[in-house]
């Protein structure tokens, strides 16, 4: 295996991360030696310990001589839940440090990746896209000051989210329902606007056996007053102010998600769609405001097509440079 396949591997690894690890980023670090891996680890709840400490807590023996990949250039500041991670890797002499993306906190970024130069431990830095996006939340609050969105939205053929009247249950089928609910776990909160809370009154939470307690936490986008537990922006951009997200959910209705896409604040498009024809219902997506098809194009990539049930799904990612 290739050092990016490695990194692929790690990238994998560090979704058990998400997003319990939040506020910290999501890390995973493979040990290998002689092509096998020899230990590995990941951020823990709340932060710690680091991938790179959870590793050598599960490490039998010695690093010396082993190829060790990370995901984010290791931590290079103390702390007083632990000592800086790039100490503790110089101390236990890997032969290489193969590292997904450096660090763009200031405390952290190139202080790790010299202080292992300095142990005469060699480095590499792949910047490749597995590791970065499998740090899509916290390199997007470090370059962008705010979480990442992913916008799902549940379809008929025709673009349609409910009938004419509003009604909306069920568009799509079960499966596709129970793989909206393991998105769900994989976010650190939830948004709908307004008219979807009034209209439908969804739980916005996780109800598959086992991830009850992968609930995100629950945002209200409108101008009106929010029951006890859910948080309230009056517009798309004050989304940088809430505490404590890196990765978050829209889910609608048509006006909320067209008010994300016309500032530009959608990352990933998780679009599902079911095998009818609504007519004159409701769209997905309200005015965007596009007055030219060339600027239309070029904006979103496809990354991922699947069949759930009789429903298809379609994730897009946002081009950016």
């Amino acid at each position: 295996m290739t050092d990016r396949d490695w990194m692929e591997a790690a990238a994998r690894l560090s979704m058990r991360a998400r997003p319990a690890s939040s506020p910290n980023p999501g890390v995973a670090a493979l040990l290998v030696r002689d092509n096998c891996v020899v230990a590995r680890g990941w951020t823990q709840s709340g932060g710690r310990p680091h991938a790179e400490a959870d590793l050598f807590d599960q490490l039998e023996g010695s690093a010396k001589g082993a190829a060790f990949y990370v995901t984010l250039e290791p931590c290079a500041h103390e702390s007083q839940r632990g000592p800086a991670c790039a100490e503790v890797i110089a101390e236990a002499r890997p032969a290489r440090v193969i590292i997904g993306q450096q660090d763009p906190d200031p405390r952290t970024a190139g202080k790790g990746i010299a202080r292992l130069k300095r142990a005469g431990i060699a480095v590499d830095v792949l910047d490749d896209a597995a590791s970065a996006k499998s740090l899509a939340g916290y390199l997007t609050r470090r370059n962008l000051g705010r979480p990442y969105v992913t916008l799902k939205l549940a379809v008929s053929l025709d673009g349609c989210i409910a009938l004419a009247d509003g009604t909306s249950r069920w568009i799509t089928g079960e499966a596709a329902r129970a793989h909206v609910h393991t998105q769900r776990a994989r976010n650190d909160a939830i948004l709908v606007g307004g008219g979807t809370w009034r209209a439908d009154k969804p739980r916005l939470d996780v109800r598959l056996p086992g991830l009850e307690a992968r609930s995100p936490k629950r945002v209200l986008l409108t101008r009106g007053v929010a029951p006890d537990g859910v948080s309230v922006i009056n517009q798309p951009e004050q989304i940088a102010a809430l505490d404590g997200v890196q990765y978050l959910y829209v889910e609608g209705g048509g006006e909320t998600a067209a008010s994300f896409l016309r500032e530009d604040l959608v990352d990933e498009l998780h679009i599902y769609r079911a095998p009818i024809l609504i007519g004159e219902g409701r769209p997905g997506i309200g005015d965007l405001g596009i007055t030219d098809l060339p600027g239309a194009h070029g904006r979103w990539h496809l990354s991922q097509r699947g069949q759930l049930g009789s429903d298809e799904f379609t994730a897009y990612l946002r081009t950016r440079n």
